[in-house]
C-alpha cells in the first residue's frame, strides 16, 4: 500500500478515519476529491457494513448550508424540503416564523433518511481511492510524535496499521459517564421519543418546534402520502418516556395531541417508536497530538434546533481544508482546532441554552420566553443573524 501511494514505507496510510456515518463519509469523500493534488492516502474504518447503515430509518435534519457543502458528493433524491419553521410554546403566548424567502433561499433545510444520506455518500466514496475497511473495529490507538499505531479487529483476525493522522468520527448517543476534566457534560434529565407520525391536516414543508413544560416537541416533514408524515422528536422526563413507550398507539397519539395541540389536526398514526437519553458532551480540546475528533465524537447535542449533524459536517469540511493545505501534520490539526472554536462555542452554547430555558416551569419565565419569541418578529436583523447561524454556522 505504501509503495503505491508513494509515502514512507513504515506508514500504511496518511489518514485513518474511524466511523463511516455521514460525517466520516463526508470527510473521506471531500479528502479524496482533493487527493489528486494532495496525494493523501486514506483508510475509512467502520464496525458496520454499508448495507446495515443503508437500512437505518432514522430521520436527519440538514440545513441549507449543509446541503450546499454535500452537493458535490451527492445528495439523496428523497429529501423533503423545509420552507418554513414555526417556533412556539404550548399554553403561552409568543411565536416566531422563519421563512425561506426571507433569506432568499430555495429551502431552509431538508429532512433525509439516515440510510438515504449514507447511501448517497457511500456511492461517492466507493468511486474514489479510499480504502474502506468494513465490518472492522478499531481498538485503542497508541500514538507518538511521528504517527499513530491503530490495532484493528475483524472477522479475519487482528492486525495493526500505522498512520500519520487518526480521525475519530465514530458517533453515538449521549451516555452518562464519570466527570472528566477534558470535556463539558450535562445530563438534561430528559428522554427523546422518536418515530414517524401522520396527521389529519398536514402543512407541506413546515417544520414545528413546540416548547412544552416537559421539553420541546419537534415535527419534521418527511413526505409520505399527501405529505402527511412527520418525523417526531418528543422530549420528556425519563419516567414519562418509559410510560409512553408502553402505551398502545391510540393512547399514545391522544397524549401527543394533548401536548402538541391541534395546529395540524389530529395525530392518526405512529410507527417505529424508539427512545434515547438526552445530554450534552463536548470535548474542550479536539486535538491530541496526531489524533482529532469530529462530529459526535467531539460533541453530542440536545436535538433542539437540529444542530448536531450540521455542526459535525462543518467540522469535517474544516478538517478537509486544513489537511489538504498543510498535509497530515500536527500544524494542520492545530489550525483546524483554532478555526472551529467560535462555531462550536456559539452552536453548543445556543443549543444548551434553548434546551434548558424552555423547560423552566415558571410564569415569569414563560412570559419572558414569549416576549423573546415575539420580539424576533419585530427585529429582523436579530432574527436573520440567528437563522443564519443555525443554517450556516461560523465558517472561516
Amino acid at each position: 500500500m505504501s509503495d503505491v501511494h508513494g509515502i514512507e514505507p513504515h506508514f500504511d496510510y496518511d489518514i485513518a478515519i474511524v466511523g463511516a456515518g455521514p460525517v466520516g463519509l463526508a470527510l473521506a469523500g471531500w479528502l479524496a476529491r482533493r487527493s489528486a493534488t494532495s496525494r493523501l492516502s486514506i483508510a475509512l474504518i467502520d464496525a458496520r457494513t454499508p448495507e446495515a447503515a443503508a437500512n437505518d430509518p432514522r430521520a436527519l435534519a440538514l440545513s441549507h448550508g449543509s446541503r450546499v457543502m454535500l452537493q458535490p458528493l451527492g445528495f439523496p433524491g428523497d429529501a423533503t424540503p423545509i420552507r418554513r419553521i414555526h417556533v412556539s410554546q404550548r399554553g403561552h403566548f409568543g411565536r416566531t416564523l422563519i421563512e425561506h424567502d426571507e433569506h432568499a433561499l430555495p429551502e431552509l433545510g431538508y429532512v433525509v433518511r439516515y440510510g438515504s444520506l449514507v447511501g448517497a455518500l457511500a456511492d461517492t466514496v466507493r468511486a474514489t481511492n479510499v480504502d474502506w475497511l468494513t465490518d472492522t473495529s478499531a481498538l485503542p490507538p497508541l500514538q507518538d510524535n511521528d504517527g499513530v499505531t491503530l490495532p484493528l479487529q475483524s472477522a479475519s483476525g487482528e492486525r495493526t496499521i500505522r498512520v500519520k493522522v487518526l480521525v475519530n468520527a465514530e458517533g453515538g448517543l449521549y451516555q452518562k459517564s464519570a466527570p472528566s476534566d477534558d470535556r463539558r457534560a450535562r445530563d438534561y434529565g430528559q428522554t427523546a421519543i422518536v418515530g414517524t407520525v401522520s396527521v389529519s391536516d398536514p402543512r407541506a414543508n413546515v417544520a414545528w418546534e413546540r416548547f412544552t413544560q416537559e421539553g420541546p416537541i419537534a415535527l419534521l416533514p418527511c413526505g409520505g402520502q399527501r405529505h402527511a408524515d412527520y418525523s417526531l422528536v418528543w422530549c420528556c422526563s425519563p419516567d414519562e418516556a418509559a410510560r409512553r413507550m408502553q402505551l398502545d398507539d391510540s393512547t399514545f397519539l391522544a397524549e401527543l395531541g394533548a401536548a402538541f395541540g391541534t395546529r395540524m389536526g389530529s395525530f392518526t398514526r405512529i410507527a417505529s417508536r424508539a427512545a434515547f437519553p438526552l445530554g450534552l458532551t463536548a470535548l474542550d480540546v479536539l486535538v491530541d497530538r496526531r489524533t482529532v475528533a469530529i462530529g459526535n465524537a467531539a460533541q453530542t447535542l440536545h436535538p433542539v434546533a437540529g444542530q448536531g449533524l450540521n455542526l459535525g459536517l462543518r467540522d469535517a469540511l474544516a478538517l478537509t481544508d486544513a489537511l489538504s493545505a498543510d498535509g497530515p501534520r500536527p500544524l494542520a490539526l492545530a489550525r483546524f482546532a483554532q478555526r472551529r472554536a467560535l462555531d462550536r462555542r456559539l452552536t453548543i452554547g445556543a443549543t444548551d441554552t434553548l434546551a434548558r430555558i424552555f423547560t423552566v416551569d415558571s410564569a415569569p419565565f414563560a412570559a419572558m420566553r414569549g416576549l423573546a419569541l415575539t420580539a424576533l418578529e419585530f427585529l429582523p436583523p436579530v432574527k436573520t443573524a440567528l437563522a443564519r447561524q443555525m443554517m450556516f454556522g461560523q465558517r472561516r
